[in-house]
């Protein structure tokens, strides 16, 4: 598959038809932050592109990362839920099942942080599609969890569109 193709493909399609654009945002934040489709999916990519795009069309900062940060928050809470309830079983299951040693340094991690943990983890991309699963197998407490895990995706969806939202324009400015 040619990321490059696919990056500009979804960029162009959120560009060309802004009043799906939050859907996919939330889609492509769910699935960066979910622990088996965080694999396969260059949603950071494609998401530091559409911070891009804000400044281009209707869509507002504040929207675009409310969507953003939803997203990232409920597929973070699904892979923690999926831990909790099917334990270490989950790690069995395809893409995780081809990379024990992703598990392995997840696990270690969260054991070495514990809520910081999932906080930090959010921001280091292969570790990311793994804490908040890792968390939920060591029965990590639903509050502390959502607490780190709130906070982190907020931090994060700001992190990843800020650069082409806010800083595109100005330095479309400086140099104009």
């Amino acid at each position: 598959m040619d990321f490059t193709y696919l990056i500009h493909t979804v960029t162009d399609f959120i560009s060309q038809h802004q009043h799906l654009a939050l859907g996919v945002i939330f889609l492509l934040a769910f699935g960066e932050s979910l622990a088996f489709i965080s694999l396969l999916l260059p949603a950071t990519v494609i998401l530091l592109a559409t911070g891009a795009l804000i400044g281009e069309s209707e869509l507002t900062f504040f929207t675009v990362w409310l969507s953003a940060a939803v997203g990232a928050f409920c597929g973070d809470w699904l892979s923690w839920w999926l831990g909790f309830h099917y334990s270490e079983r989950v790690i069995r299951v395809w893409p995780l099942s081809r990379q024990p040693q992703l598990i392995a340094r997840g696990h270690a991690f969260f054991e070495r942080w514990g809520t910081w943990g999932v906080f930090i983890g959010r921001f280091f991309g292969p570790l990311r599609a793994v804490v908040p699963l890792v968390a939920g197998i060591c029965a990590m407490p639903s509050g502390k969890f959502q607490l780190a895990n709130g906070a982190s995706a907020a931090v994060w969806a700001f992190g990843i569109l800020a650069p082409g939202a806010l800083g595109i324009p100005w330095l479309a400015e400086l140099f104009s």
